[in-house]
This record gives C-alpha cells, structure tokens and sequence, in this order.
C-alpha cells in the first residue's frame, strides 16, 4: 500500500510534457524520467537527427514521444509547434524550457548582437513559451512549468568570464518568481532548476581540460560532477504531485556549491 501511495506522488499518467533542447543531455533524460512516469512528450530542437534519434530510443522504451524540429527563437516556428501540439494531444500540462547557449567570452568582447542572442535563446524563448502554454495550462485547471536555470543564475561563478549566461539565466530565475506569483491562483506552479557541474554534450570540452576538473571539484563539498539524472529527477519532482505545494523555487542540483 506504502508502494502505491509513493508511485501516485511522482504519477504523471495522462499529462503531456513540452521540452525544448530535447535531442540529448538534461532534456533528453528529463524526457526518459517523465515518460516513464507516465507522461507523453513532445521533444523540440534544432537538431532533426538527433531528435529523431532520441525520439525512437523513448518510443523503443514504450513512450509516447512526438519529435519537432524548432527554432524557438523564431515566433512563426512557435506557431507551427503549438499548431502541432494541438493537434497531438490538446496542449501541454508540463513545460521544460530547457534549451540554452553558452558564450564564453569576456564583457567587454560580448557585441550588441552576441548579447542579444543569448537573451533571445536563454530568456525570452522561454518567456514566449510560459506564455503560450498558460491559455491551455488555465482551461484544464493548472500546470507545470519548469524552468532550467544554473548556478550561474545565482552567483558570479569565477571560473571563466561567461557574463551573457549569468544575466539571461538570472533573469529566468526571476521569471519564474514572477510568474509563479501572477498564475499561482489558477493553479499553475513555476520553479527552476539550477544545475552546477554536469558533463554534458554542452560543457564536456570544458570540463575535460587539464586543470579544470580539480578546482571545480575542490569546490563542490559532494566531490563529484552532478549526472543528467540528477538533473532530470529534480525536474520530476517539481513537476509531480509530490510538489504540489511548491512554487517560486529555486532547486539548485549542485553537490553543495551554492552552500559555500
């Protein structure tokens, strides 16, 4: 009986799932997890190939998945995926704005449109996509919407200079307050994840150069790099009935980092 009742609290039979930069790494796995769950997925990326590549791998592992390619910087690209999203299954309960580019160069060498393309991708896609999802999210009673962020949201990082991430992404994490306190009376719950170190497709290069590792490590109080599961089962949990009470959070999945 004890079994059961933990299994309703992570349920999530029924629901559709939206989830952008889905081909591989955190939106990848955090597909696998709520597929598994019960939830059917609707992955979106730029990349076709690898999208349907990984769309096949969850289909073989009994998921409903649908693949679309999608820029989600481009407003006639979104129209296209809601189109099809409405066509597939009525609309989405949960959103994972997941997708994100990295630009490691120093400020002063970050120009105009540099800046404003990391915005477009990291802030204001994920922006336009809370804001499409809610008309859905309202007729049905509530939602889910959970917003990837990073550390770097949170703090100045000190690795190496990366200062378009760090403002995009801190301006996610107030989205998601903001949010969160404007449509928590209609039942649809906002929060965000923010990763540390994880070797993902993403950062693999860099984690991998020698003397990188070390440092980064020495300041991570668990010793380890986080994996894409760890990531992606912080993305269950805020999106299940087991937070039902939780919204405006900031769930940092850092091995401590942040505690220092």
């Amino acid at each position: 009986m004890m079994r059961g009742a933990l299994q309703g609290l992570f349920d999530l039979t029924g629901r559709t799932a939206l989830i952008t930069g889905a081909a591989r790494g955190i939106g990848l796995e955090t597909a696998r997890l709520l597929g598994a769950a019960g939830a059917a997925v609707v992955l979106v990326d730029r990349d076709t190939a690898a999208l349907e590549a990984s769309a096949a791998g969850l289909a073989d592992q009994g998921i409903a998945c649908l693949p679309v390619t999608a820029d989600i910087t481009d407003a006639a690209a979104l129209d296209r995926l809601f189109a099809t999203l409405t066509d597939w299954c009525g609309g989405a309960d949960i959103l994972v704005n997941n997708a994100a580019m990295v630009q490691r160069s120093p400020a002063a060498e970050l120009v105009p449109a540099l800046w404003r393309q990391a915005m477009a991708v990291n802030l204001d896609a994920g922006f336009e996509l809370c804001r499409r999802v809610q008309p859905t999210m309202l007729q049905r009673g509530g939602g889910a919407i959970v917003n990837i962020a990073s550390i770097m949201a949170v703090s100045g990082g000190g690795f190496y200079p990366i200062a378009s991430y760090h403002a995009s992404k801190g301006g996610l994490v107030n989205l998601t307050r903001a949010l969160a306190v404007e449509w928590g009376a209609a039942g649809i719950r906002v929060n965000a994840v923010a990763p540390g170190w994880i070797r993902t497709d993403f950062n693999r290069d860099f984690l991998d150069q020698p003397g990188t590792a070390g440092p980064l490590l020495a300041a991570t109080p668990l010793g380890r790099f986080g994996s894409l599961r760890d990531a992606a089962a912080a993305v269950l949990y805020l999106c299940s009935p087991a937070a039902a009470m939780v919204t405006g959070h900031v769930l940092a999945v850092d091995g401590g980092f942040l505690a220092r």
